[in-house]
């Protein structure tokens, strides 16, 4: 299963973000892509005060032009994510199409990224933002995958829930910043796949350091083994991972960690 991972700048402008991923997805498709990868919030700035302004309902722009081409290249796109309206509330919200264009999944970002670093980076996406509250998998011609964004990767259990339910790869689309960024974007990908016996999928925006939110960038595929398959530098670029879904099945029989859990011991007792 080849993927591309798309990390694109993202501008003021919604609509020119749209065309920029909608032109990468076409030259994905040309070099081969089974499945193609937008990074987090790909149409619209990283900034509170963006999310209402630039957020679209069922149906949105944004979403009716991937779901258009997906169908058109009968390419899966993991749509990044983007400010889902829904009532009086804004989720960051993944939408992914299938190769018919139908909609096989969408992923709200359950955990929100609050955080206040020292001498660090302050974000708190609940000033604007609700939280889902699902466990997201999808099912394609290769077999099941998983999606999270951004900060849901830090939770352990999230991943090992997608992976249960038989998730090959997790697809990340994301924006750690100039602080999280150096200090755990490579080992968090590194360690859910180690963890969970699966490929993971990274795609984050160009760093753009004019913006109010600056990105790490650095998108990368990560296999079973915790191997690292590609990884972009900071600026826009599309890398593309061959995911050899042998290799999976390969690493699963000789260390059966998923098929060994011993359930039994994380059951909550009375002493």
């Amino acid at each position: 299963m080849r993927a591309a991972l798309i990390q694109m700048p993202v501008t003021e402008d919604k609509r020119r973000n749209i065309e920029t991923a909608c032109r990468r997805l076409r030259e994905a498709k040309a070099r081969g892509a089974d499945i193609a990868v937008l990074p987090e919030m790909f149409c619209c700035p990283y900034d509170n005060a963006c999310f209402r302004t630039y957020g679209e309902r069922a149906g949105g722009m944004a979403q009716a032009a991937l779901s258009a081409l997906a169908a058109e290249l009968e390419l899966y796109v993991v749509g990044g994510s983007l400010p889902e309206l829904e009532g009086d509330r804004i989720y960051n919200a993944s939408f992914v199409y299938g190769r018919k264009g139908e909609l096989l999944a969408r992923h709200r970002k359950a955990h929100l990224f609050d955080i206040d670093v020292e001498e660090g980076q302050r974000f708190r996406e609940s000033d604007t933002l609700s939280p889902g509250n699902a466990v997201t998998t999808f099912e394609t011609e290769f077999g099941t995958m998983g999606l999270c964004i951004c900060f849901d990767l830090r939770f352990e259990e999230l991943a090992r829930c997608m992976c249960l339910r038989g998730a090959k790869c997790i697809f990340v689309p994301a924006a750690f910043n100039m602080t999280t960024g150096p200090a755990h974007w490579d080992l968090l990908f590194r360690q859910r796949a180690v963890d969970n016996q699966c490929f993971t999928v990274g795609v984050s925006p160009a760093r753009d350091e004019t913006a109010s939110y600056v990105a790490y960038g650095h998108s990368m595929a990560v296999d079973p083994w915790g191997n690292i398959l590609c990884q972009a530098g900071s600026g826009e670029a599309t890398l593309y991972a061959d995911l050899n879904l042998r290799r999976l099945e390969s690493v699963r029989r000789q260390l059966p960690i998923l098929s060994a859990r011993r359930t039994d011991l994380y059951e909550v007792r009375e002493l």
